[in-house]
């Protein structure tokens, strides 16, 4: 059995699971998608947070990838909101 991964996200995680993951994230189209720069900043600040266990935000139990990729998608900790 793979430890409990704190902060980690699923490309560190699953390989698979990330591959499924960032086939969808690449297919949003670019009005919905959020640029480069914002989405690293995004996945930055959910690194920080203790909120973010396996890839998985504990507030939403969305996968914080995707949550970050998209613009209108908005972090649901009081302490991080981004």
């Amino acid at each position: 059995m793979k430890p409990f991964c704190k902060r980690c996200f699923l490309n560190e995680i699953d390989e698979d699971m990330y591959k499924g993951i960032y086939e969808y994230i690449s297919s949003l189209s670019e009005d919905i998608r959020t640029e480069e720069k914002e989405y690293a900043t995004r996945l930055s600040t959910c690194r920080q947070c203790d909120s973010l266990m396996e890839g998985t935000c504990v507030k939403c139990g969305c996968f914080a990838e995707v949550r970050a990729a998209k613009k209108n998608m908005h972090c649901p900790s009081e302490e991080h909101f981004w």
